[in-house]
């Protein structure tokens, strides 16, 4: 039996999938998985043992769509639902299940702050996309899958680093779903541990202006300067994570680290918060930090280059000395 999953994007997103991915192939030891996404993202599955063969979006739908057609799949389970998708799904002609983005109830929260969301983790609204081929919630979380040649090796950091750090990621996608810089460098100045800050070569900017700021602070500035696994595996390595609303929270969460998740203008109850399966110790010590019942929250569900209403309370209305309390607080 073949099974083809489809998730085009993006980091966040397609470590999310990976229970459907583990918890199938329980469920089919013998059956083929193949897993269909952009060829930006192909590290974050490049090295999962459950993925039989992995097949690349690239230039063109159309030639995608003719690898896949050699394949013979029987099933097809569609995590992202979109036009290319729905076209991939009807020219291969086979049997396919398909995910519920919730657009309408999304829609209803923004626009109106009518919430019909479900209390459901989309973790578990993938799961039940294939339900009915008896596919269960093992309950064991998220998996990140780090290749040897990949693993940073913590000694390679300044000395102060060795015995433990806190890596604190500063960039998102969108503005308005970044912690403002000011009230970063106010919180690390309070933090005991030493810091690493986190993000891609499009935060190095902001990272410049932090370690600056803080020069007489144990900082490590890593911003753009490893790939995504090695990134990854700085994560893996801290005591705690500091993070936005970003892919890299949910690489955390895989590796069952204790994460201070930060929220602007999304929320929490989009079923996108750092998930770690059953019965997890880092899923009690975790934290979210938000402002509640704020009249224009969510904005978006994906975010903005800029407030909207030019205030952005969302964040500048969060305390950051209360996440630099509560990361002191941590356990070393």
């Amino acid at each position: 039996m073949k099974f083809l999953i489809l998730r085009f994007s993006s980091i966040g997103d397609i470590v999310l999938t990976t229970p459907v991915i583990r918890c199938l192939k329980k469920k089919f030891p013998e059956a083929e998985i193949h897993y269909a996404t952009k060829k930006a993202f192909r590290s974050i599955v490049r090295h999962n043992p459950y993925i039989s063969q992995i097949h690349l979006l690239e230039d063109s739908v159309f030639t995608l769509i003719n690898e896949l057609k050699q394949q013979k799949f029987d099933y097809v389970i569609d995590l992202h639902h979109n036009q290319r998708t729905w076209l991939i799904k009807t020219l291969l002609g086979v049997k396919s299940f398909s995910f519920n983005k919730l657009n309408f109830e999304k829609w209803l929260i923004v626009n109106f702050k009518i919430n019909k969301l479900p209390q459901q983790h989309i973790v578990d609204r993938y799961l039940e996309t294939c339900k009915t081929l008896g596919v269960e919630n093992d309950g064991q979380g998220l998996d990140y899958f780090i290749p040897k040649e990949d693993e940073v090796d913590i000694l390679t950091l300044p000395e102060a680093f060795h015995k433990g750090y806190v890596s604190w990621v500063i960039g998102a996608k969108q503005n308005t779903k970044q912690f403002p810089v000011v009230k970063i460098v106010n919180a690390l100045n309070e933090i005991d541990l030493p810091v690493v800050l986190m993000g891609g070569k499009e935060d190095l900017a902001n990272a410049d202006k932090i370690f600056s700021s803080l020069e007489d602070r144990a900082i490590f500035n890593a911003c753009g300067k490893f790939s995504l696994n090695q990134s990854a595996s700085l994560i893996r390595q801290a005591k705690l994570v500091v993070t936005n609303d970003t892919g890299l929270m949910h690489i955390a969460a895989a590796f069952k680290k204790p994460v201070y998740s930060i929220w602007g203008n999304t929320i929490p109850a989009f079923g996108m918060s750092p998930y770690f399966g059953n019965n997890d110790a880092a899923g009690n010590i975790s934290r979210k930090f938000e402002v509640l019942n704020l009249d224009c929250r969510p904005c978006s569900k994906l975010g903005y280059s800029s407030c909207p209403k030019s205030h952005f309370k969302c964040m500048n209305l969060i305390n950051e000395l209360e996440i630099a309390k509560a990361v002191n607080a941590i356990e070393r």
